[in-house]
């Protein structure tokens, strides 16, 4: 007979229910944004269309005119028109396969269904956190989840949230990239080396927290950290492959080395950043054990005898 669940577990099932909800309140305040182009959240004050043109344009650019991925300002002629002009592309050019298939799709349907799709992978999120935290409070657990699937800093313009609120407004991939990320440590921790290294990867294609995801990759993978580095770096390079093509690396470094070094980090970054923060402080102990190097050294050794044997 299964166990009936405790009062406090239920408690914390409606807290969960209740942070998404607050989340789709911050959806629908935001959703009139979408429409407008204006400055947002940039500091320059430059009146721009949404930052989802940077992706929904260099998606357009992969397929039709690939050396100009990170040309910034519109090229004219059969390019979707995002006016005033597109946003700069600034991430790996693997993001854009992820993209492609909303080119099927007119620029406002796209933006509006990655929004969508984006908003239901918070529920995925929330089981994923609470199957990572298994071992911690529940006080604990919850307190991670409302970082991660809300971050809540009520303002009068901008509902519940601000980082939601640009999230969801600019039609911005950060938590598409918070999913993947917890996807690596997700499936590193039942696992799954290989696939935690594919998701790890597709989630690199901003670098920024790709890197700082890596201490959290090593921990979950810690079992089959060998399998699991392979994974990475053979899916990276596989999705980025592209770079090779004339025009493209230049340009990714260009970038880089120019609008990329001096991006700050807006509300709608600290979803990732927050999430990745507050996972490496409750898993403080595990990770110094993780990084223990003789048993780092122990397990590629016993991993290579069993591959021997």
């Amino acid at each position: 007979m299964t166990p009936k669940p405790s009062r406090t577990k239920i408690i914390f099932v409606i807290g969960v229910a209740l942070l998404i909800a607050l989340n789709l309140y911050t959806f629908i305040a935001a959703y009139p944004e979408t429409y407008t182009p204006s400055p947002g959240i940039n500091t320059s004050g430059t009146i721009l269309a949404k930052d989802f043109s940077a992706y929904y344009v260099g998606t357009w650019r992969l397929w039709h005119s690939p050396s100009q991925i990170y040309h910034f300002g519109a090229l004219g002629g059969a390019e979707p028109v995002t006016p005033p002009h597109p946003e700069a592309y600034k991430y790996l050019p693997s993001f854009l396969l992820v993209i492609s298939p909303l080119l099927t799709l007119d620029y406002q349907q796209a933006l509006l269904a990655f929004d969508i799709a984006q908003f239901l992978m918070i529920p995925i999120m929330a089981f994923m956190l609470y199957k990572l935290l298994g071992s911690k409070h529940l006080a604990v657990t919850f307190a991670v989840m409302v970082i991660a699937l809300l971050l809540p800093f009520p303002t009068a313009n901008w509902g519940l949230s601000p980082s939601y609120f640009w999230q969801w407004g600019e039609g911005q991939a950060k938590v598409a990239l918070t999913f993947l990320l917890l996807l690596s440590f997700y499936l590193g921790s039942k696992g799954r080396p290989h696939l935690s290294g594919v998701a790890l990867a597709l989630g690199f294609f901003d670098v920024r927290f790709g890197l700082l995801a890596v201490p959290l990759f090593i921990m979950y993978n810690r079992k089959n950290l060998k399998a699991a580095a392979a994974s990475v770096a053979a899916a990276l390079a596989l999705s980025n492959a592209m770079l090779l093509y004339p025009g493209i690396g230049s340009g990714f470094l260009g970038m880089v080395f120019s609008s990329g070094i001096t991006t700050p980090i807006y509300y709608y970054a600290l979803i990732p950043l927050f999430t990745l923060l507050v996972l490496i402080v409750v898993n403080f102990k595990e990770l110094v054990a993780a990084f223990d190097y003789k048993k780092v050294i122990a397990n590629f050794k016993s991993a290579a005898n069993s591959k021997e044997k």
